[in-house]
């Protein structure tokens, strides 16, 4: 599978000309694993678990910047802004503002330069992230060692204020990770990411890896999405409308012409942005 994933916090990526390869592929659809989810709630603790969170409804509009300060001025319900780099005073000013907040980090990968970075030990860390030198793939089955740091992390969102999480990088058995990773393996590494989230109280997102949106869009509120209007994927996201929560999408070379009659009659939540995710952005007509 291509990675698509161009926006990045403090750098910028090496291989842009990824926008120019189409790709999907993996193995990863089909009927819910039950053998897998129930290794997943083995695995996630439960003692604390929250009795409720937020739970979006599908057509909100969002905003969605990761990289310059933070612009509370866009007209949108919802914001998705970077975990580590966005201050608690942001997200309290959004949440004056009638604005729902979702912190983005990084899940399936470890970036430089994060405070938290040296939590990881050597060998839950595998290879590169093609077209990102700073960052790279995790080992998804050490699941009792990344849930450790998940909880962490999301208890650093949970104290900032945020609603919701958007964990990045849940496809690392369909790219060169590094670790013979199987669906099997991602899916219960991504229902923990789920579980954990709500045992906190927050709502969490499925990030692209359409090819586990069959098996998955119980466990999780929302998708992200991006350039599904430009590889011809949108269709695929359709049971997350079906069961009444967002899509959240983003298309970054098409016109609006092109993709926002499909995304009108998919009920998507989409939008146009640049590859470095500023404020800068445009809505369907």
């Amino acid at each position: 599978m291509v990675q698509r994933r161009y926006r990045r916090y403090g750098y910028v990526p090496v291989v842009l000309a990824l926008a120019a390869l189409a790709g999907c592929g993996g193995s990863g659809g089909g009927a819910r694993d039950t053998a897998a989810h129930a290794t997943a709630s083995a695995h996630a603790t439960t003692p604390t678990r929250a009795t409720s969170w937020w739970r979006p409804k599908s057509g909100v509009s969002w905003q969605w910047q990761l990289s310059g300060k933070i612009d509370t001025s866009v007209k949108a319900s919802v914001y998705d802004v970077d975990m580590f780099e966005t201050p608690k005073a942001t997200v309290t000013a959004l949440h004056r503002q009638g604005r729902k907040v979702i912190c983005y980090v990084s899940a399936g990968s470890v970036e430089e330069g994060r405070p938290d970075y040296a939590s990881f030990p050597k060998s839950v860390i595998g290879k590169k992230l093609d077209g990102w030198p700073k960052e790279r793939w995790l080992d998804v089955r050490k699941i009792d060692v990344l849930q450790k740091i998940w909880a962490n992390r999301l208890d650093r969102c949970k104290a900032k204020g945020f609603d919701g999480v958007e964990p990045d990088n849940v496809d690392a058995y369909q790219n060169d990770s590094g670790f013979p990773l199987t669906a099997k393996q991602q899916l219960a590494f991504d229902r923990m990411l789920a579980s954990v989230a709500h045992q906190k109280g927050l709502a969490v997102g499925l990030k692209n890896d359409l090819d586990q949106i069959p098996s998955l869009v119980k466990d999780f509120d929302f998708a992200v999405n991006e350039q599904c209007a430009e590889y011809k994927e949108c269709a695929t996201l359709k049971p997350f409308i079906n069961a009444g929560k967002p899509v959240f999408h983003a298309e970054y070379n098409l016109p609006l012409s092109k993709f926002c009659p499909e995304s009108k009659r998919l009920r998507l939540s989409s939008i146009k942005k640049t590859l470095d995710l500023t404020a800068k952005r445009q809505t369907c007509p």
